[in-house]
């Protein structure tokens, strides 16, 4: 193979076990709705990708990027976004706490077309994806290929690889499921992750674009 492939290689890998929102929410629908939760969850997030990057491939982040305006108001779309999914984790780790060891119902499980519809939101809402796909991918384009094709197939390379890593974090949270049905630990996660989305998304807002 090309030395540029293993190169993008080494790239998207580096990028992809950075913790950042789709990790974030893969964990948090893995807690709430299981290993199905967190797959789906992936699968939302990998969609979203293939659309940025089909996008990339025909030239239209370009033009997403050349409008300040259009990329600012996707930009506070996907942190409004994530800062709503980051209030709910948050006030229902609080709503536990405060019922304390009183019996109560088992909070609802997040259904898997939920999780899909959620990842698939918050990684299209996410426009520094498109910033990276753009900025990023060319320089990997072998020479002599269709620039179409080429960047495709880096495309469904980054996204396989992401998808194996959410599914990864899905599977490790639901082989330990024994020890996260534990309500402090549950209720630790539930609001660790509510944090987490909350300040990713106040700092996709406050970036400077």
């Amino acid at each position: 193979m090309d030395h540029s492939f293993w190169t993008f290689l080494g790239v998207s890998i580096l990028v992809i076990v950075i913790p950042g929102p789709d990790t974030a929410l893969t964990v948090r629908n893995s807690l709430g709705g299981g290993r199905a939760g967190g797959v789906a969850t992936a699968l939302g997030v990998v969609a979203g990708q293939l659309g940025w990057e089909l996008a990339t491939a025909a030239g239209l982040t370009a033009i997403l990027l050349a409008s300040e305006r259009v990329f600012h108001l996707i930009k506070l779309a996907g942190a409004a976004y994530l800062l709503v999914l980051g209030a709910q984790s948050l006030l229902a780790a609080l709503r536990s706490r405060r019922a304390g060891s009183q019996p109560r119902e088992a909070p609802k499980a997040v259904r898997p077309l939920r999780a899909f519809h959620q990842g698939l939101v918050s990684n299209l809402g996410n426009p520094k994806m498109a910033v990276f796909f753009a900025s990023i991918f060319p320089q990997f384009t072998p020479r002599g290929h269709a620039a179409f094709g080429a960047l495709m197939s880096l495309g469904l390379v980054f996204s396989a690889l992401t998808l194996a890593w959410l599914c990864l974090y899905a599977c490790a949270i639901h082989s330990a499921a024994g020890f996260f049905r534990r309500e402090r630990v549950r209720r630790t996660m539930e609001g660790a992750s509510g944090v987490a989305l909350i300040g990713l998304g106040a700092r996709l807002a406050l970036e400077q674009d």
